[in-house]
């Protein structure tokens, strides 16, 4: 369907599309940073006061099981990931000019 437009057009489209990703991407990005870190040091500061007491051994056998957890359903969902890399593969060998503009944009979108 993008095919039909000149290249100039589908170069604007992928970058203005990219640039919106890629701003939001980096938006959401250090909103989430902000908040974990921001979590983290509240965390930190309330266990130095004496506000909280947190049992380091029970957080590092609860994350050991969590990573246990991941590494497990991780390699339940190979397929299912290959097979998405596969079509996304695909997609951007089948209209190479509107994804470079796209990477292009987000980028810059970043950067911005």
């Amino acid at each position: 369907m993008v095919e039909k437009y000149s290249v100039a057009t589908q170069i604007v489209m992928g970058g203005v599309t990219g640039w919106c990703a890629g701003f939001l991407f980096q938006k959401v990005g250090k909103l989430a940073a902000t908040a974990v870190g921001g979590g983290f040091l509240l965390l930190q500061i309330a266990s130095h006061s004496g506000y909280v007491q947190v049992d380091w051994k029970k957080v590092e056998k609860g994350v050991n099981k969590a990573k246990r957890q991941i590494k497990k359903r991780a390699n339940k969902a190979a397929p299912e990931i290959n097979n998405i890399i596969e079509e996304a593969t695909e997609f951007v060998k089948q209209n190479i000019v509107i994804s470079s503009g796209f990477v292009g944009g987000f980028l810059l979108g970043l950067a911005s």
